[in-house]
């Protein structure tokens, strides 16, 4: 859950729980009145309580390789995550050319 979210999940949950009172409880209250006042208690408290739980999901770096030069003979001009390691987004444009064996200059993922 993102930063945004959470504090409006926080926000939105905390009117909840503070409009009760002065919502439902207004000009005694019947049976039915009481009852919805604690629905909506309820509701507001979990929506605090989720929200304060949740943790910022971990996207992890953002690799990025652009106007690399050329790579020859194995070498690697470009991004190298070895066997896909990596949970971020990875981006290559405009790499150089690559001559030779295993040479590279883009984004490699083999081991």
């Amino acid at each position: 859950m993102t930063p945004g979210w959470k504090i409006t999940v926080i926000v939105l949950g905390a009117v909840g729980i503070a409009s009760t009172p002065l919502l439902w409880l207004l000009d005694s209250p019947g049976a039915g009145e009481l009852a919805g006042a604690s629905i909506q208690a309820a509701v507001g408290v979990v929506a605090l309580v989720w929200a304060l739980f949740q943790r910022p999901s971990f996207a992890g770096p953002t690799d990025r390789a652009a106007r690399t030069g050329e790579a020859t003979h194995g070498g690697n001009s470009g991004i190298k995550r070895p066997g896909g390691r990596g949970r971020g987004s990875a981006t290559a444009e405009r790499t150089g050319k690559a001559d030779g064996r295993n040479a590279n200059s883009g984004i490699d993922y083999t081991a």
